[in-house]
């Protein structure tokens, strides 16, 4: 079935409409998958999966809502499944593991072969509950839930003091980091993967000599430390080869590290858009991982760098998406003819901003009152944790009466250029006045996707000749065939 006939089948009054939903659930130790339908259905002996009856148990969604963190926060989508049981007759069900894991949903009509349903969410099941007595809700995340794990758990061992200490992990360029002592007889230090380029090895600051061992992620101390305080600068993880950009890490990050059983194939992986982003977003990148940091709140980091986000499409594909305006891409006209009678209203007014620092550069070390023999101005550099950049608009400071010293954001960028161009964008975009507006959309609404560059125009709040916007939020009932649509303009 193509877009086309989907979407008038969406727009369709007779249009019949269900969902079929197919859930991995752990009964008594062994994983099953359960059919569910919110009508009847069978497939035949020639589809996938064939002879399958489907259980008549869904009253209500499939509801789902996704949302753009504006302040390219960590954050997973979330809605459930109402199933009824009245009867009691799903109440074992509640004994059964439902946690973490995966779900499919797709949409369609009770006349259509199984082939012709169209996919509208691939995630996973937080939990089962009860919102009454008749009936059970599947509480759903999206598959972001599987990057909800630190990026490595693996210890050094061996019979060294630093036994139970994470091996630590660098992602792109990273400076002056302190690496884990691995062996004190040899003063070999090291990290978890092999690694680009090890340099600039220093003890309390002043530079020492090293034999480097970059393939095994290791180097050892050729000459007596003045100090305990061992640093290095490193270009870190090299597999797949190395590519110390924002696009080219979070694929690395999703697919090669945390729980194996949870990591992102490619298959769960939107490549068109991470290589589309990896072409406008070259800005080099660093992240230093010492501790149990989660994938996802480093790959949060990372995409937040250029004020964009990690989030998962509805059919499960991880996108990095920017928020931008205009946003990147040809807009979707939306007009009163798209959205149900007077439901268009403003829900948040965004503050104006006269001034975006920017933090960059991150001395992972800091080394206050350093004494050896180096330059008093290299000394003042290891003593400071970030540098910055500060983008300024007195015209607005002056109309608004606001600070021109903002907080500052912090980020894995690496250059004063690009941290410059991102303070400059960042208040090209909050300098003005921005507003989300929701409103209620007509059926072929339920195809935008978040991020997703729109047009929106309206007789009201001064919309009258469209104003570019892009969709921030997406709540969806599939089975009412209703969704609410966020627009930042």
């Amino acid at each position: 079935m193509t877009n086309e006939q989907f979407l008038a089948w969406l727009q369709s009054p007779s249009a019949i409409r269900m969902v079929l939903i197919e859930a991995q659930v752990n009964v008594a130790g062994q994983e099953v998958t359960r059919y569910i339908a919110s009508r009847s259905y069978v497939t035949g002996p020639a589809e996938v999966p064939a002879n399958t009856e489907y259980l008549p148990l869904a009253t209500g969604g499939l509801a789902f809502t996704e949302q753009v963190s504006l302040t390219g926060e960590a954050g997973l989508s979330g809605g459930d499944i109402e199933l009824d049981n009245g009867d009691g007759a799903l109440d074992g069900w509640s004994l059964d593991v439902w946690r973490n894991r995966a779900i499919k949903a797709w949409a369609g009509d009770p006349s259509w072969p199984r082939a012709d349903f169209r996919l509208v969410f691939d995630g996973i099941i937080d939990d089962v509950g009860s919102s009454s007595r008749e009936t059970i809700n599947l509480v759903l995340r999206d598959k972001l839930q599987r990057l909800n794990t630190p990026i490595t758990e693996v210890k050094l061992g061996g019979t060294t003091p630093n036994k139970d200490a994470i091996l630590p992990i660098p992602f792109g360029e990273c400076h002056n980091v302190t690496p884990l002592l691995t062996d004190p007889v040899t003063l070999e230090y090291g990290f978890l993967c092999p690694v680009e380029s090890s340099f600039e090895v220093r003890t309390n600051g002043k530079p020492i000599a090293v034999a480097l061992n970059d393939q095994a992620g290791r180097f050892n101390l050729t000459t007596p430390p003045y100090s305990a305080a061992i640093t290095v600068s490193v270009q870190g993880d090299k597999g797949g080869g190395y590519a110390p950009r924002i696009a080219p890490l979070v694929q690395r990050i999703a697919t090669a590290y945390g729980k194996t059983s949870d990591r992102f194939t490619l298959a769960d992986l939107d490549l068109d858009n991470l290589t589309a982003f990896d072409a406008a977003h070259p800005q080099l990148v660093g992240l230093y991982v010492a501790d149990r940091m989660n994938q996802a709140q480093a790959i949060q980091q990372l995409a937040a760098s250029v004020g964009a986000q990690a989030l998962m499409s509805r059919t499960g594909q991880l996108r990095l998406v920017q928020i931008a305006l205009p946003a990147a891409g040809v807009p979707v006209q939306i007009g009163p003819e798209h959205m149900k009678f007077d439901s268009l209203r403003p829900v948040q007014r965004l503050p104006v901003v006269a001034a975006v620092k920017i933090a960059f550069d991150r001395n992972y070390t800091v080394q206050a009152s350093l004494t050896t023999s180096i330059p008093a101005e290299h000394a003042d550099l290891y003593a400071t944790e970030w540098l910055t950049e500060t983008a300024v608009d007195e015209v607005v400071r002056a109309r608004y009466r606001l600070t021109d010293d903002p907080p500052q954001i912090e980020t894995c960028l690496k250059t004063n250029a690009d941290a410059q161009a991102e303070a400059v964008r960042r208040l090209a975009l909050s300098k003005v006045q921005r507003t989300i507006y929701e409103f209620d959309g007509e059926p072929e609404m339920m195809m935008l996707e978040l991020g997703q560059p729109v047009v929106l125009r309206d007789d009201r709040f001064g919309l009258q000749d469209g104003v570019p916007g892009v969709v921030v939020l997406l709540s969806h009932q599939w089975l009412a065939g209703r969704v609410t649509v966020g627009v930042l303009v």
